[in-house]
């Protein structure tokens, strides 16, 4: 009921079919018979016509939208929501919650100042009623169902803000007075329609009005809630039809009220009495015409129903059609709303009286001349799904009719029966009509009334139509004119959209359909783009979509276009494509753009001339017909196309349409295609292309008549002349031709009948071995004489020798066999022209035996003479000699088995006897096969010779059993005894079950398992399936059946009559399956789903099973006739999918949504309404999350089980939980917590016990239970800790004797630590306040500036492949040109051959055979190292990179040779370091195929996390000589020093990097080499390292004053020189103060006495702390040096303060680095790690760890630590030695996140390793599930990789000189030159390719140029 709140009709479940029905002139609708095999028809062809182009999914159900065209926007209400959308693809700009809120239909609204309630308020959901756009004063009108019907106005652009206030918040100067019926605008209930129309201003007034329909909701009404109070706020407040100022503007104490011009209530209100009659719901509110011209005038119309009343049922809702006037321009008379107000009723009816009679309405659209209307037929059950519906068109031109007749009626001749006035309404005139006496009515009072003539009036007599389509469960319309079509989309409440063409008569001519959300009713307003009118906006109950009207390009062919009968789409000729028109280039122009109703047989179509080319003839040209839709081609740029890049000109002699000529040049004859195999003739395909483009073809054929005698070499001259070609036959030349005079002159035959052939003529069969002579007879045979041979296959050829004209003799045929029998083929060929037949159209064989062969006993053998082989039986099978007597008798005939044993008395009963001399032939046993007296006819088809026999049993007159006697010539008996006995019928259960088929039926009786064949007829017709028969029973399977009816059940044996018996079985209507919960289920599967239902007594079994992305299915259990519960089956992935069930092993469809699927019978085979939504197990662990738990047995055990937060809802009963195998019962469960205790005593004899928690099939050990021992046990322990204890006591005392002197050293120690750990508390807070300030600055600088430095991709390639480039610092300047990215540098004297030898050698490279054996000839030389394999990888990769998807082929084949090895031997150990050639080329395709997510995912955080470690490090002291910093994560470059820094901020001035002056932070302790990197850092922030100037290039000065400037120096004479070191100048030496004025300049000398200051010799300068300071100072009290060998460890606690501090953006790092993103999934790994999978899998390797480790060396260890260890590599930056340091701690934390050994740390371990060691466990689980996402991707086929790899070549194509990877990969193999060509001569493929002779061609091309070139150049 919640579609009321839309503000329309509600919207029950509903089903579809149709009937085209024109509504004027008016017919009958055809009978619905012959309708469905046109909606199969229909639907059969639903090429989707409909795309859906956009959805939002809406969290609460939708309500109403409004289109705003000017601004492209979609503004959408839904319950307690408001939305506003991009029209274009609906994505979210703004959304207000206006919902849920306090409240209470029978109070007032809370605005109203005066109003008090004493009923309780409710938190009430916000159904939207009217949601309207008023343009002209900005504003949104938004009414909601809460507060009485309130309204806001909401601003238009930002849906989110209120525009005015109303009522006013702050009062002006009078206070404004609210009345209740400016609140209550809308319905105030959910299910109560409102609609509302924002009109255009009345005349003299400011603002717009509000037309406004709502359904009654107050006292009497179904809505009014049920309670002892009376109040009504609705009947005063609220009348049914209003209209409400909406001056915004103007006077607000006049917002929303009645009282427009003239100064009475412009409203329509029923009295109170009246109501129950006049229920009234409302349907839609609009304007007709829209847009009127001046002076025209323009309505506004309601649609609505007058529901049926209850309890009445011979009431009948009635729908009607309303119209009240609005004032004609300015000068016009506002009236009150009754005086126009005129309603008359809509009927949409066919002919078959009232039966027929669709009588609510549903949904409106007004057209231009036409009001088209969907109505529904109520039924009788509220619960039907298939309302029947119908499409009608009312015409405008009616409506006014009707209106001026109906007045006229009232005013000037009075007819009761026509019209009424509506005497329910309180604000009308009077009772009835009456005649104006004198008075003439104007038009305009015809049209509109007026105040002096009764009103409101209500048409009596309906305006009528018949349907134009009928179908179930439509629920919207929307229509255009399209062409001379008109296309109908009409919504239905299963959630589809139907699209319907519409001819000029109104018959229906194609119809499409989509599905936008299958279940989910489509609200009845739909609206087309004012933008756009090809798309269509709609609504579900939870959706907003966007509908292309017509997707025209899924039609590839004009015939397909055109033939489809959609009238948006036509065929662009010249384009070659289905478009729409405006889509199609010059579509105005005639034949330009073939419409859909121009016909297929206007496409462009092509005829050739000559249609047949003889091969070798000379053609002129040829000639093309062109016909159809076409423009004129003359002057176009034009040619024939014959594919394969070949073309010809074309020309077309003058401008012409329809048909034109054209001229085209044959193709050349050295083009010809080939002539296929077996053929004489190959057919071309021909497109004439026009502006590149081919726009029509046709084929021609060429023939070749010589060849004719190859394809039928036993039929030359027959196939020859009677070929379709004009062939000739040369007797002489024994060929076919083309030309006859080619032929000699002889005589040659004309017709097939006249060639030479031989005739046919039966041979008699031939002993193996023996020497014969066979006569072969022939037919026009017109060169007797030539000499012939005898062809009996290709090895046995004899001689031919002329008996007469008409004969020849085969002499001397000697033919052998080593089978029973083979058939020689004779034929005559020329002598010494092996393959020259004469002609055999009906061939000859010559048969041929072999008597030792085949006949193993006396029968088999004799019987043969039937075949006329002469064989006689003696000690075996011989052949019979011409002496031989003739055979005699076999022996009696030997019976060893008979089946069946039974069988009925009828008869009939298929006997089958098998033995030994069964006879010669089936006349030998044809009469003598008995059983006692009974005789058993053989059947001649089922009898084999001498060894079996099939006979069909005789009736016998009563039951007995004897022997099988079988007689020829002697007699032959079984053992066994056949028995006649008489089957009984008694019963079958069960006796009943659904018409869908599919019940196991068991039929009891006895002797139920004789005889050879039985069958179960259901209703005599239809046999029941899968029999299984015992002696008692028969099972089998029931067919479907037609009708719920009974049916007789016939069991027949032996196809004889039924059995007597009155077995019936009763078919019932199928069960039902009406819900199924819950919805959700864990990835594992295994839930309980409850499927409720009926008529579940009748299921024997139930499955359940999930589309796409199901695992098996499940067997589901019968509660009882209402309950089934079925558990889930798993899926792969987590998604929602349909859900089918199969009831008795059918598959379960719904009845009532049948005729809804004849709109789309491909929809129906789709499945289930049914979703199961899977989302990911629950995942759980201890409260405290430790994995050992301790127990005493004894003790009562209550467990506490920390839950992830999930949205499965699971319920306590579905969880299961074990200690061991001992149940822990359920107390608590909340959505986080579970409680479970365990009452019974836990056994020890284990010690430990797993704690296992089950949900489904989802298992997950938790933790583990550890149980204490026995009481003796425990008494041990205590006596022997009570010992340990008195030991412990005396080795304290004694220790703390000996310590005494140390005490309070310690003392003071620990004090200090205090301190310490006080100031470190402090560090970390100030520490991370401080960086979170600086790294939101820095976030905000990398918005607004250029952004993070990224090199470009070649730059990136080259420092990854080739690392040892680099310069010493770590970072090579861009500037820099890597020799892969220049010119190949070559002297022009040497380029032609190096050139071709490159050329060469790279076609080389791409065959793989060459390759491998290339790689591996390289890999086995002891002298090609490490480097060496690294280099050549890297050289591959560069040469192969625009042909990756070769590449990786090569490379997985190297990798199967490397794991080969690798398994043999350890297979953990493999990929671990990069010692192959393969290891690199590995390492390089990651780097390529992970740029993009490098730099689009993880780049943003890896480029933050290296600014926050500079920044933290430069936030404390830096020694610039040791490097050593206050702040670092490597505990080697820790300062363990508490240098004590004060930061100062100086205002530099530098005229460099885009800025003037600006404010830096440094340190008093920082050296000025370190205050201008700093300065340098903040200035050139924005601009890439490798543009920076370097800090020795640069001056900087300080301005002590205005007369006094210094040169600031690391050393000068002012430097301090201490204990024999020149301590480095600092800020601090030079007294700076805090704001001092420096500025920087660059230098024109560079300072080069110091070089870099880190390089200075420690032993002459220092910075903060003296490297030697222990050894220089021996004076030093003891105290002091003491404390200095203990304390600096407590610095180590520095490291936890920068590593918290850096925490957040480590954690975003690895997060970025291990997460999959659905917009980007990473192809390449899922590709590579299922590679790895089908590896493994392949040799038997199912260890998980040793798959783990070889991921982990393939991605995170080859590629991201790489990358982590080396920014430079992605990044313009500078990377100092301290960062790398950092980053290698970093590092060094992934590697051990990847690992899956445990880390046994301890207080000796590296702090690098300690730091994160805490860390660790949760970086694991991220790899872990990182894994288990790549695993759970669908997988890639090779074509979907193959396209992404080349996707990923041509991004960066053309980046690399090839050529000099090619002339460096060539070093290499002219130094192994011999031993590459020893393994290509070695390898079998490569021989036979010759891959060595053209490897000899390369190196003979480059040897001589090669290294005096280089040396040139």
């Amino acid at each position: 009921m919640a579609r009321r709140a839309a503000g329309g009709a509600p919207l029950s479940a509903r089903a579809a079919a149709a009937s085209p029905l024109p509504p004027r002139p008016p017919f009958r609708a055809p009978s619905p018979c012959p309708l469905l095999p046109l909606l199969l028809l229909l639907g059969a062809a639903r090429a989707g016509a409909l795309e859906i182009q956009r959805r939002f999914p809406s969290p609460t159900p939708t309500n109403n939208f409004a289109l705003d065209g000017a601004a492209g926007t979609v503004y959408l209400a839904a319950v307690n929501r408001l939305y506003q959308l991009s029209g274009a693809n609906l994505s979210l700009e703004a959304e207000a919650a206006v919902g849920p809120v306090a409240d209470s239909p029978l109070c007032h609204a809370p605005q109203l100042p005066q109003a008090s309630c004493e009923h309780p308020r409710r938190l009430t959901d916000n159904y939207n009623k009217i949601l309207q756009l008023d343009p002209g004063q900005g504003l949104v009108v938004v009414c909601g169902s809460i507060y009485q019907g309130f309204c806001q106005l909401r601003r238009r652009g930002n849906i989110s803000a209120v525009a005015v206030r109303f009522p006013p918040a702050a009062p002006p100067a009078e206070p404004v007075t609210v009345f209740p019926s400016m609140l209550n605008v809308a319905a105030n209930h959910p299910n109560a329609s409102t609609v509302g129309l924002v009109l255009p201003p009345a005349a003299g007034t400011g603002g717009s009005r509000l037309l406004v329909g709502a359904t009654y909701t107050g006292y009497g009404s179904a809505f009014f809630p049920r309670n002892r109070s009376l109040e009504d706020h609705r009947f005063e407040n609220t009348p049914e039809i209003a209209i409400r100022s909406l001056d915004a503007r103007g006077d607000l104490a006049k917002l929303f009220t009645f009282d427009l011009n003239p100064s009475d209530d412009n409203i329509l209100k029923i009295k109170q009495g009246a109501k129950e009659q006049h229920k009234l719901g409302f349907v839609r509110a609009f304007l007709h015409p829209p847009d009127p011209p001046p002076g025209a005038p323009s309505y506004a119309y309601l649609a609505l129903n007058s529901e049926a009343r209850a309890g009445d049922k011979e009431s009948q809702a009635r729908s009607l059609l309303a119209r009240i006037c609005l004032p004609r321009g300015a000068g016009g008379d506002a009236k009150k709303l009754t005086e126009s107000y005129i309603q008359l009723g809509l009927q949409c009816a066919g002919g078959a009286g009232r039966g027929d009679l669709y009588s609510r309405l549903v949904s409106v659209f007004p057209a231009r001349e036409l009001l088209f209307a969907v109505f529904e037929r109520p039924q009788g059950s509220p619960a039907s799904r298939s309302t029947p519906a119908a499409l009608c068109a009312f015409r405008f031109a009616d409506v006014q009719a009707a209106i001026r007749a109906a007045r006229t009626a009232c005013f000037v001749e009075p007819a009761p029966d026509v019209v009424a006035v509506l005497d329910s309404v309180v604000q009308g005139t009077g009772p009835a009509c009456e005649r104006k006496r004198n008075i003439q009515l104007q038009p305009e009072q015809l049209d509109c009334g007026a105040a002096h003539l009764q009103h409101p009036l209500s048409i009596l007599q309906p305006l009528k139509a018949t349907p134009v389509f009928r179908a179930p469960g439509l629920s919207s319309v929307a229509v255009a004119s399209v062409s001379n079509y008109t296309v109908v989309f009409l919504g239905t409440v299963s959630g589809r959209l139907l699209k319907i063409n519409l001819n000029e008569s109104m018959q229906v001519v194609s119809r499409r359909v989509v599905t936008v959300a299958y279940g989910e009713p489509v609200h009845h307003v739909m609206q087309f783009d004012p933008a756009d009118p090809g798309y269509l906006y709609l609504m579900t109950s939870h959706q907003m979509a966007r509908v292309r009207v017509a997707a025209c390009a899924v039609h590839a062919t004009c015939g397909d276009c055109v033939g489809a009968a959609d009238a948006y789409c036509g065929w662009c000729a010249l384009e070659t494509r289905c478009t729409l028109q405006q889509d199609c280039a010059n579509y105005s122009q005639q034949h330009f753009w073939t419409s859909a109703s121009e016909g297929p047989s206007r496409c462009p179509a092509m005829t050739v001339l000559p249609a047949e080319i003889d091969v070798h003839q000379e053609y002129p040209g040829m000639i093309l017909q062109i016909s159809g839709s076409l423009p004129s081609l003359s002057g176009m740029e034009m040619a024939c196309d014959y594919g394969n890049n070949i073309r010809t000109v074309a020309r077309v002699p003058g401008p012409a349409f329809g048909h034109q000529i054209a001229y085209c040049n044959l193709l050349p004859r050295d083009q010809f295609p080939p002539f296929p195999p077996h053929q004489d003739h190959v057919i071309v395909e021909m497109s004439v292309r026009v502006n590149g483009r081919n726009i029509v073809r046709a084929n021609f054929t060429i023939y070749n008549c010589s060849r004719i005698g190859q394809v039928y070499p036993h039929t030359a001259c027959t196939s020859c002349l009677s070929a379709q070609w004009p062939c000739f036959w040369c007797t002489q030349q024994h060929a076919c031709v083309s030309n006859q005079s080619r032929c000699e002159a002889s005589p040659n035959p004309m017709s097939p009948q006249d060639c030479p052939q031989i005739l046919p003529s039966r041979l008699a069969p031939m002993p193996t071995g023996s020497l014969q002579s066979i006569p072969v007879h022939l037919a026009n045979a017109a060169f007797q004489g030539a000499a012939l041979e005898c062809s009996f296959g290709p090895e046995e050829i004899f001689e031919a020798v002329w008996v007469n004209e008409s004969t020849v003799h085969c002499n001397q045929v000697v033919l052998h066999t080593t089978q029973k029998s083979q058939m020689f083929p004779l034929s005559l060929q020329l002598k010494g022209q092996p393959a020259r037949f004469l002609d055999s159209p009906d061939p000859i064989t010559v048969e041929v035996y072999n008597c030792a062969m085949g006949s193993p006993d006396c029968s088999q053998c004799l019987g043969r003479e039937d075949l006329g082989h002469l064989c006689v039986w003696s000690d075996g099978c011989r052949l019979r000699g011409p002496l031989q007597p003739l055979p005699g008798t076999c022996p009696a005939p030997e019976i060893r088995a008979i089946e069946p044993l039974s069988g009925p008395l009828d008869g009939g009963t298929l006997l089958t006897i098998r033995g030994r001399n069964l006879g010669r032939r089936l006349s030998d046993v044809a009469h003598g096969v008995w059983i006692g007296s009974v005789a058993c006819e053989p059947l001649a088809d089922r009898y084999t010779v001498s060894e079996e026999i099939v006979c069909a049993t005789g009736p016998a007159p009563e039951a007995f059993s004897d022997m099988v006697t079988v007689n020829a010539s002697k007699e032959g008996k079984s053992r066994e005894r056949f028995s006649y006995v008489l089957p009984q019928v008694q019963f079958l259960e069960p006796d009943k079950g659904p018409k869908a088929g599919g019940t196991r039926i068991t039929i009891h009786g006895s002797d139920l398992h004789v005889g050879s064949e039985l069958q179960v007829l259901v209703n005599d017709t239809e046999p029941c399936t899968e029999l299984v028969r015992m002696d008692t029973s028969i099972t089998c399977t029931v067919p479907e059946g037609a009708l719920p009816a009974p049916v007789s059940v016939c069991v027949r044996f032996e196809r004889r009559g039924c059995v007597h018996s009155n077995l019936t079985f009763q078919y019932m209507q199928n069960p039902v399956i009406t819900a199924i919960s819950p919805r959700r289920s864990p990835v594992s599967g295994g839930r309980t789903i409850t499927v409720a239902g009926e008529r579940f007594h009748m299921v024997q079994n139930v499955s359940m099973a999930v589309h796409h992305i199901g695992r098996e299915p499940t067997l589901c259990k019968v509660l009882n006739s209402t309950l089934i519960t079925c558990p889930s089956p798993g899926a792969l992935s987590n998604a929602s999918a349909p859900v089918d069930f199969f009831i008795n092993g059918r598959a379960y469809t719904d009845e009532a949504a049948v005729a809804e699927e004849l709109l789309d019978p491909q929809e129906a085979r789709r499945g289930s309404r049914f979703r199961l939504d899977y989302l990911p197990d629950p995942q759980f662990s201890t409260a405290k999350r430790e994995k050992w738990i301790k127990h005493h047995p004894g003790e009562p055990l209550t467990l506490v089980i920390h839950k992830e937060q999930d949205s499965l809802g699971l319920e306590s009963h579905e969880y299961r939980i074990k200690i061991g195998q001992v149940a822990c019962d359920i107390q608590i469960v909340s959505d986080r917590v579970i409680h479970c205790s365990v009452n019974e005593s836990l056994g020890t004899a284990e010690g430990q016990l797993p704690i296992t928690i089950q949900v489904g099939n989802f298992n997950q050990t938790i933790a583990t239970l550890q149980l204490g021992g026995s009481e003796t046990a425990i008494i041990v322990s205590i006596v022997i800790c009570s010992v340990l204890l008195l030991l412990s006591v005396v080795a304290l005392f004694v220790f703390c004797t000996k310590s005494r002197r140390a005490e309070r050293y310690w003392q003071k120690t620990l004090l200090q630590m205090e301190e310490m750990e006080s100031q470190i508390r402090e560090e970390i807070r100030k520490g991370f306040a401080e960086l979170q300030t600086d790294m939101t600055d820095l976030t905000k600088e990398l918005n607004r500036s250029q952004g993070i430095p990224f090199l470009e991709y070649k730059h990136f390639v080259t420092r990854t492949f080739f690392p040892k480039t680099l310069n010493s610092q770590g970072s090579a300047p861009v500037q820099e040109t890597h020799p892969l990215l220049g010119e190949w540098k070559i002297p022009e004297s040497c380029r032609p051959n190096m050139e071709e030898g490159i050329s060469l050698f790279s076609s080389l490279l791409n065959n793989k055979h060459f390759l491998i054996v290339f790689v591996h000839a390289l890999e086995q030389q002891k002298d090609f190292a490490v480097r060496d394999r690294c280099s050549l990888a890297s050289l591959l990769t560069i040469a192969l990179h625009g042909k990756l998807e070769y590449y990786t082929g090569i490379m997985k084949e190297l990798l199967v040779d490397l794991i080969d090895a690798s398994a043999a031997k350890n297979p953990k150990l493999m990929l671990r370091r990069t010692e192959s050639v393969v290891e690199k080329m590995l390492t390089n395709w990651m780097s390529i195929c992970m740029y993009s997510c490098l730099r689009e995912t993880v780049g943003e955080p890896f480029f933050l996390l290296l600014c926050a470690i500079k920044q933290q490090i430069n936030k404390g002291s830096i020694d610039a000589i040791t490097g050593k910093a206050r702040y670092t994560l490597n505990e080697e470059w820790l300062l363990r020093e508490n240098i004590e820094a004060k930061p100062r901020n100086l205002n530099v001035s530098f005229q460099g990097c885009g800025m003037d002056s600006l404010s830096v932070r440094a340190m008093d302790t920082d050296t000025l080499t370190q205050v201008k990197e700093k300065i340098l850092e903040a200035f050139c922030k924005n601009v890439p390292y490798s543009q920076w100037p370097r800090a020795e290039d640069v001056d900087l000065e300080w301005f002590a004053s205005s007369t006094q400037s210094y040169i600031l120096r690391d050393l000068d004479d002012t430097s301090v020189v201490e204990d024999g070191r020149k301590k480095l100048n600092t800020l601090a030496h030079y007294k700076i103060p805090e704001g001092a004025s420096l500025a920087m300049s660059l230098t024109d000398k560079k300072d080069n006495t110091l070089g870099r200051v880190k390089d200075l010799d420690t032993e002459k300068y220092f910075h903060l702390v003296l490297p030697t300071d222990e050894l220089a100072e021996p004076k030093k009290s003891h105290r002091q040096s003491h404390r200095k060998k203990v304390l600096p460890e407590i610095y180590l606690t520095r490291l936890l303060s920068t590593k918290g501090t850096l925490q957040k953006f480590l954690d975003d790092l690895f997060k970025a680095i291990l997460s999959i993103r659905e917009d980007k999934p990473p192809l390449a790994v899922k590709y590579f790690f299922d590679f790895l999978e089908e590896q493994a899998e392949k040799r038997g390797i199912s260890d998980p760890d040793t798959l783990h480790i070889w991921k982990t060396n393939s991605l995170p260890l080859r590629f991201w630590v790489n990358i982590l260890k080396n920014p430079q590599f992605v990044f313009d930056i500078d990377k100092t030695d301290h960062i790398d340091a950092c980053l290698s701690v970093i590092a060094q934390a992934f590697i051990d996140a990847c690992s899956i050994s445990d880390l046994q740390l301890g207080k000796d371990s590296p702090t690098n390793k300690l730091l994160y060691a805490k860390e660790i466990p949760e970086y694991r689980k991220i790899v872990q599930r990182y894994y288990k996402q790549i695993h759970d991707m669908t997988p890639l086929s090779e074509q979907e990789m193959n396209a992404h790899l080349a996707e990923e070549s041509r991004k960066y194509q053309n980046e690399f000189n090839t050529n000099v990877a090619m002339a460096e990969i060539y070093k290499y193999a002219k130094r192994y030159r011999t031993q590459i060509m020893t393994a290509l001569e070695a390898n079998p493929t490569a021989r036979r390719t010759q891959l060595q002779h053209k490897f000899e061609q390369v190196v003979a091309l480059m040897e001589d140029n090669i290294y005096e070139c280089y040396s040139e150049a």
